[in-house]
């Protein structure tokens, strides 16, 4: 009686004195919890880096107390696929993303930033230009750990690189493993599960991933599927190998017991858009016979990569120094140009699927070669009296590195229909950036700045092709039940407080493929695990970014 008596009192003088309860009170914001219903106006109370309450006139007062009348008040958006590996080392602000809501950057498509040998982490300092630092990492969990400890703003999470465990064992060589060094991969995979890893990442048309098997890849998944992972695949081809590609997907999952998801799932190639019905169709059937498979996208009709997807992958065995020596013997390279410039179903030819004057320079690690960001493979050709074919190849050898480009690829009409899938979630397939330093020294692809607020903006706002809790619900809940991971999707009490309020009228992406570095505008507010990382509109330079494990974490 008497500690109830006293519990009395103590609310009565909280009350009266209006002393604050909560870090942080976020009022008469329209709740969009992340299940995808309909929002409700409430007000969501934040204590330490946990959501405690929502609802609505609770008694209380915040140490901070924000009025969201007429915004919307959303969880924090996961980005499914994000490349700030190493950005986050340069700029722990993720500004690009948290300027869009995101509070939780995914890595691992293909390549992860470990685990690492000794000739590894050589060629990865090799590898640095501008942008140096120390490596201070072996496996996964210690990079991610590492991120972490340096300060970040934003969440981060990962999946084991099936290319990385790949090179750790074999290098580039196109060969399959022996038996021991397929047991020493399944190791890696399974020291990186117990670490934190969200599954199996793969991407199939780079070399040495292109010369992964399928039974190859299957036995790294079982490892992955003991520990509840996921296998996440940019697949072996999206556009004259589309269909096929997606059936060793299925058979993937199928075999190994595990979810599947497809990176930036696209038809790339106006001969090959029509098979996203078809597509769309084999995926359906599959989960109609059980199997968990499920996509993800960014938002325009154009992607990102290297020159490396415009020539065949048996000229980059070995890696670079090796694909760039063979680029210099003149019969070699004849067979290049010839393969170049032909139309085939063995391997993934990018630059011939969008034409030499839909393959837009964005990158070049060598200065006197950046005069050409912008320009499109032909634009340069034409100013060089060059065949395009050899102009690429050049590039390679003159630049040290495959050459950033941009290849135009994909239909309006199929982002649209890709959009309204339920099983679909959001990834930006770039790095988190800033408008300044170093990051001015090429051209990202657009996504970087604003794949997100252009799904919220362009396609939920103007053109609605999908609702907004619907839209809230795959940024976030959607995307945290896929992944696996506890605490976090959704605006409920006990959960982390990664928060974003925005404006659905005003919400905007602005970055343009000709003008890439302008940051999106319309989120107010970003809480990271209870911390206010953007204040109106401003980053306030706090960093409490954590590493987020997967369901397999063993400490």
């Amino acid at each position: 009686m008497k500690n109830k008596q006293v519990f009395i009192v103590g609310l009565i003088l909280v009350l009266l004195c209006g002393c604050a309860q909560y870090d942080v009170v976020i009022r008469n914001g329209n709740v969009y919890d992340g299940t995808g219903t309909q929002p409700v106006v409430a007000d969501v109370a934040i204590k330490g880096d946990k959501i405690v309450r929502v609802a609505r006139n609770f008694p209380g007062k915040g140490k901070i107390e924000i009025d969201a009348n007429g915004l919307a008040v959303s969880p924090g958006f996961i980005n499914m696929l994000s490349w700030a590996t190493t950005s986050l080392i340069a700029d722990g602000r993720s500004l690009s993303d948290i300027k869009q809501g995101v509070t939780l950057e995914v890595f691992g498509e293909g390549w992860s930033m470990g685990p690492l040998n000794k000739k590894m982490r050589e060629q990865q300092l090799a590898d640095m230009t501008e942008f140096k630092y120390e490596i201070d990492w072996t496996t996964l969990g210690e990079y991610l750990e590492s991120l972490e400890n340096r300060g970040i703003s934003t969440n981060v999470a990962s999946f084991v690189g099936a290319t990385t465990v790949r090179i750790h064992e074999i290098g580039f060589d196109d060969r399959p493993p022996t038996e021991g060094e397929l047991e020493n991969m399944k190791s890696l995979v399974r020291r990186a599960m117990e670490d934190g890893a969200l599954g199996v990442g793969s991407s199939l048309i780079y070399a040495p991933a292109f010369y992964s098997s399928t039974e190859e890849l299957i036995e790294l998944c079982k490892i992955a599927s003991e520990y509840d992972g996921m296998y996440i695949s940019h697949m072996r081809s999206e556009s004259n190998r589309f269909l096929e590609s997606l059936d060793e997907l299925i058979t993937i999952s199928e075999k190994a017991n595990i979810p599947a998801e497809i990176y930036h799932l696209k038809a790339g190639g106006i001969p090959n858009h029509y098979k996203m019905d078809l597509a769309i169709e084999k995926i359906n059937n599959a989960r109609d016979r059980g199997l968990n498979i499920t996509t993800d996208m960014y938002l325009y009709v154009a992607g990102a990569t290297g020159l490396n997807a415009h020539m065949p992958p048996w000229v980059q065995e070995g890696g670079y120094d090796k694909w760039a020596e063979r680029l210099k013997d003149p019969e070699i390279r004849k067979r290049v140009k010839q393969e170049m410039i032909t139309d085939t179903d063995d391997w993934e030819n990018l630059g011939f699927l969008a034409g030499p004057e839909g393959v837009l320079f964005s990158g070049f690690k060598n200065p006197d070669l950046r005069k050409h960001i912008g320009k499109t493979l032909k634009e340069v050709a034409d100013e060089l009296g060059k065949h395009y074919a050899d102009v690429a190849m050049d590039f390679v050898i003159q630049d040290g590195s495959r050459v950033d480009v941009v290849y135009f690829l994909m239909s309006e009409e199929n982002i649209k229909k890709q959009i309204q899938l339920p099983y679909m979630s959001f990834g930006s397939d770039a790095g988190s950036l800033a408008p300044e330093g170093d990051f001015l020294n090429y051209n990202p692809h657009p996504r970087a700045y604003g794949n997100f607020s252009r799904l919220l903006g362009k396609y939920i706002r103007d053109e609605k092709v999908i609702s907004l809790e619907s839209a809230i619900h795959k940024l976030t809940g959607l995307s945290a039940e896929k992944l696996r991971i506890k605490g976090r999707g959704y605006l409920k009490k006990g959960y982390y407080a990664d928060v974003v309020i925005f404006n659905p009228e005003t919400i905007q992406d602005h970055a343009t493929f000709a003008k890439p570095h302008q940051l999106s505008t319309g989120v107010h507010h970003v809480f990271v695990n209870g911390v206010q990382v953007l204040k109106d509109s401003e980053h306030t330079g706090a960093t409490p970014g954590k590493v987020v494990r997967g369901p397999g974490y063993k400490k």
